[in-house]
């Protein structure tokens, strides 16, 4: 069985009574990947900016979990992207050039009307050996129920 986690990698800032941390690893696919890696392997989706670092990576590579990029671009685009932010090798990068697997996710998003064309809506996925068994959509400009707390407290 192998757990599928789409979401954000990004980094945090925190803040508690007993000091603060900046800049560090965090999103809410890194949280339920990290945790879910101690029962099963680990798939990630998510957007990963140019100022993530390779140690982070690194991280969940030595957990046993894959991290991936999925864009609603071609291939061709994501190789350039790829190129120009200097992606990892650990790093994969998958391209839904038609949105193909947004819209058999039911998760198009028609942007048209702001000049970006149709894309993906935001969401975190948990999935066993390839079915959906949970899918969490945001709300328009949210981020809250693709957060790993959310997903984590609904999981059966």
């Amino acid at each position: 069985m192998s757990v599928l986690v789409v979401g954000t990698v990004a980094f945090d800032s925190i803040e508690t009574p007993s000091g603060s941390a900046e800049r560090i690893l965090g999103g809410s696919a890194s949280y339920f990947a990290l945790g879910a890696s101690y029962f099963a392997p680990v798939r990630v989706v998510g957007v990963i900016g140019q100022d993530f670092p390779q140690d982070h990576l690194d991280l969940f590579t030595q957990r046993g979990i894959e991290v991936a990029c999925v864009s609603v671009n071609d291939g061709f685009v994501m190789g350039a992207w790829g190129k120009a932010q200097n992606v990892p090798a650990n790093l994969h990068l998958l391209a839904d050039g038609n949105g193909e697997f947004a819209r058999s996710l039911g998760l198009e998003l028609d942007a048209t009307g702001f000049g970006m064309g149709v894309r993906s809506k935001r969401f975190a996925l948990y999935a066993e050996d390839g079915v959906v068994k949970q899918l969490f959509v945001e709300a328009p400009g949210e981020f809250k129920v693709s957060s790993a707390e959310h997903v984590l407290a609904h999981l059966a």
